[in-house]
């Protein structure tokens, strides 16, 4: 009698899961709430998310993309927050939600939100345009030991964000002070490219994505990628960092978050939506096009993740000098 009510306890507790997964669904329009412009990297994460979701008909109502920049994303951070358990709005959760508490630009926690599943990691190349002076990755090391200020960085979307963290450990790692850098920050990636397309900064720290036709196209050169090897198709012969003297590997995730308070059967149904995204031939082919890595991660352990990252992150921020021990 013991081993069947053993056996009866352990198949409801394997069916958990997908019984609280079937036991909610949305019931009317999804946002997906975007902190940058349309066009960089969080936007064309939102918009592969729609349209992996749209066509596979993985759930039952639309969905729209929600753009609301500025404030390195505190405007659109603010507007989830708000929304409290409302599982119908869903917020691309970036590193700037520990990055810009770190640094104090913003109150808002990644522990004001529900993570859902951590859905790649997006790794930093640095971009000069064609013509520019600066040739290589060690062109630009020598460049920042001469003076640091020669050099204007563009990036999205404020001070402290991964694509500034990324130019402060380059510096770091060559014994140059990050503080002195002369950095710049935009509302999206796409207006940090168009100026260095124009000429008016030097270079960009961005997603490869968000520069790839520009490079294919003989616009811009990437000098000097921040994964720990190199990318496919038109980055690979560009080399990395730790191939050109700076000991640099970093990247920033992307996720989804949702507005606390949701409750566990939600959490399970968009957790579940998104492992099937990760699935689809179009959601690889985003990933190949972007060259996004493949890192799903599901909510208990994206959960803890967090606590590390906002450690890790915290640290690399203080020793910069952008926030305060």
């Amino acid at each position: 009698m013991k081993s069947l009510i053993a056996l009866l306890a352990a198949t409801l507790l394997a069916a958990a899961p997908a019984a609280l997964a079937q036991a909610w669904s949305p019931t009317r329009n999804v946002e997906i709430v975007v902190g940058s412009a349309p066009g960089g990297s969080n936007d064309k994460t939102a918009r592969a998310v729609e349209k992996a979701i749209v066509e596979a008909k993985l759930v039952p109502v639309s969905l729209s993309v929600v753009n609301k920049p500025g404030g390195g994303s505190t405007i659109a951070f603010a507007y989830v927050r708000q929304k409290k358990a409302d599982p119908h709005t869903l917020l691309i959760g970036t590193t700037a939600l520990l990055t810009n508490q770190i640094v104090g630009s913003s109150t808002v926690s990644y522990e004001d939100f529900t993570p859902i599943a951590s859905l790649f990691n997006d790794y930093v190349v640095f971009a000069v345009n064609v013509n520019s002076p600066i040739k290589t990755g060690r062109d630009l090391i020598a460049k920042l030991k001469e003076n640091p200020q020669s050099v204007s960085i563009g990036f999205a979307t404020a001070l402290g964000s991964h694509n500034h963290i990324a130019a402060g450990l380059l510096a770091k790692s060559v014994g140059v002070n990050a503080r002195n850098l002369k950095a710049i920050a935009f509302k999206g990636s796409a207006e940090a490219v168009t100026q260095v397309l124009g000429g008016h900064i030097d270079m960009v720290t961005t997603a490869a994505g968000n520069v790839a036709n520009h490079v294919a196209e003989g616009r811009l050169r990437v000098i000097g990628v921040s994964s720990a090897k190199r990318f496919p198709g038109a980055f690979a012969n560009v080399p990395t960092w730790k191939e050109q003297g700076a000991n640099l590997v970093y990247g920033g995730w992307r996720a989804i978050m949702a507005p606390r308070e949701i409750t566990p059967a939600q959490i399970a149904y968009w957790e579940g939506v998104l492992r099937k995204v990760t699935a689809t031939p179009e959601w690889k082919e985003d990933l190949d096009k972007n060259f996004w890595s493949d890192d799903f991660v599901g909510s208990v352990q994206f959960r803890k993740d967090l606590v590390k990252d906002y450690a890790d992150i915290k640290a690399v921020l203080v020793d910069i000098g952008l926030a305060r021990p």
